[in-house]
């Protein structure tokens, strides 16, 4: 899952991800819709003591969760104020909403209509750093950020917006790098350490150590039944999959560079990788490292922003600071899983593949760049800007976020490719500035 930040460089509520987030737009909050009957005991974690990062925790009871609702009209009734500094942006798990971090507070959109859910602003100031989403939840993960942060670098603060108020914490040594969060799982990224903990009781399961990972890289599968976790490994250019289910754990030497970005489908079962060098895309199978497809993105140097499946794994996207995006198409046949085996395949009822140089025959003779497969559709933004790319819920559509304010909603032709045709635009500080 795609996320952008300002700076250089028992089970958990299950709530239906297809479900709709709004019954109807209205202002004010709504009753609350219930996801479970009843939440299990949290935990909120005493001061730090024995482990250097990990802290051991003490129960504290959840409150019951709920879908989150409409702006409060205390929030949308307020005088004016300057536009907030940017500070994060991401998608939640299943791309249907995004949340931003700003240097007064965070809020919550909605993808598809576009239209802000709800903000938390101080009046005083106090930047939000890290938001992540759980699905379409009240329940979200808060690290503090910017000059002056609402809370502590060093703390994941567990936020129930039914409630208004953080509900329990995890604190560490050193600075929060990244979250991440599945229905039963809390994933803490470190500078070189990650830490996964049970959600229902914030009780710590395993711990990883990685090569200095300063922009919190990580990715989790989502899908139930099956919990697959990439992050750096401890080499230049390695990724580690930990495969919890089968309690396998696989390495793969992605790239010789160090690795800048990475993503999972939703079941864990495919990986694409980018380095530092930031030229080619490459997609493995998560079960036995094989690698399976390699795609160009250009032949300049390139910092990848995010990478991002299609929810068929028939679509790659691809954003970076060159200002295009690009959508690649995929021959992967997710069908024939078959003793932990994918497959790389030439499927016949695909409409457009990713397209080949057209001296791609002479391979043998010519550098590898003359039969690199590239990008099917492209689309154009504005080159040094820092953008998020996901595919949206409408038939061949990508959504692109950037740190600008900027929402795009893009379509592309998969029988033809070339440029893709934008649908929208909305700068999500200024809501009055679309067309």
């Amino acid at each position: 899952m795609a996320t952008l930040s300002a700076i250089s460089s028992a089970s958990w509520p299950n709530p239906n991800p297809s479900s709709p987030f709004l019954s109807a737009p209205q202002r004010g909050l709504a009753d609350h819709s219930p996801i479970s009957d009843s939440l299990p005991p949290a935990m909120i974690p005493d001061p730090v003591d024995g482990d250097e990062d990990g802290p051991p925790q003490t129960p504290h009871t959840h409150p019951q969760s709920a879908i989150v609702q409409e702006p409060n009209p205390n929030f949308l009734d307020r005088p004016s104020l300057p536009v907030p500094t940017l500070l994060h942006v991401s998608f939640n798990q299943d791309y249907g909403c995004f949340a931003t971090g700003t240097d007064r507070g965070f809020r919550i959109y909605n993808c598809d209509p576009f239209r802000e859910i709800f903000r938390r602003d101080s009046d005083h100031g106090g930047g939000v750093g890290t938001v992540e989403m759980l699905f379409r939840c009240n329940i979200l993960a808060l690290v503090g950020g910017g000059p002056d942060p609402q809370y502590p670098l060093n703390k994941v603060m567990i936020w129930d917006d039914h409630q208004s108020r953080c509900i329990g914490e995890l604190s560490f040594r050193s600075e929060v790098r990244g979250v991440r969060l599945r229905r039963d799982r809390i994933v803490v990224v470190l500078e070189q350490k990650i830490f996964i903990y049970n959600f229902s009781d914030l009780k710590q399961l395993h711990q990883i150590e990685t090569i200095s990972n300063p922009k919190g890289l990580c990715a989790v599968s989502q899908a139930a039944g099956s919990f697959v976790l990439v992050c750096p490994g401890l080499q230049k250019g390695q990724v580690r999959v930990e495969h919890y289910g089968s309690k396998r754990t696989k390495f793969i030497m992605a790239h010789d560079s160090r690795i800048a970005c990475f993503a999972l489908t939703q079941d864990g079962h495919l990986l694409a990788t980018a380095s530092t060098k930031g030229t080619l895309v490459r997609i493995f199978n998560t079960f036995d490292a094989s690698l399976l497809q390699e795609v160009r993105r250009g032949a300049d140097r390139a910092e990848i922003h995010s990478l991002a499946f299609s929810s068929s794994a028939q679509w790659l996207a691809v954003s970076s600071d060159k200002g295009t995006v690009h959508v690649f198409g995929l021959r992967v046949n997710l069908g024939n899983l078959t003793g932990d085996k994918l497959h790389a395949i030439s499927d016949p009822n695909r409409t457009v593949s990713s397209p080949a140089s057209s001296l791609s025959f002479i391979k043998g003779v010519l550098p590898k760049y003359f039969s690199s497969e590239w990008s099917v559709a492209q689309f154009r933004l504005l080159e040094g800007s820092q953008y998020i790319v996901a595919f949206g819920h409408q038939k061949n559509t990508v959504v692109i976020l950037g740190l600008d304010g900027s929402f795009y909603r893009c379509q592309f032709d998969p029988a033809i490719g070339g440029e893709m045709t934008q649908l929208e635009y909305h700068n999500f500080l200024k809501p009055e500035e679309a067309f």
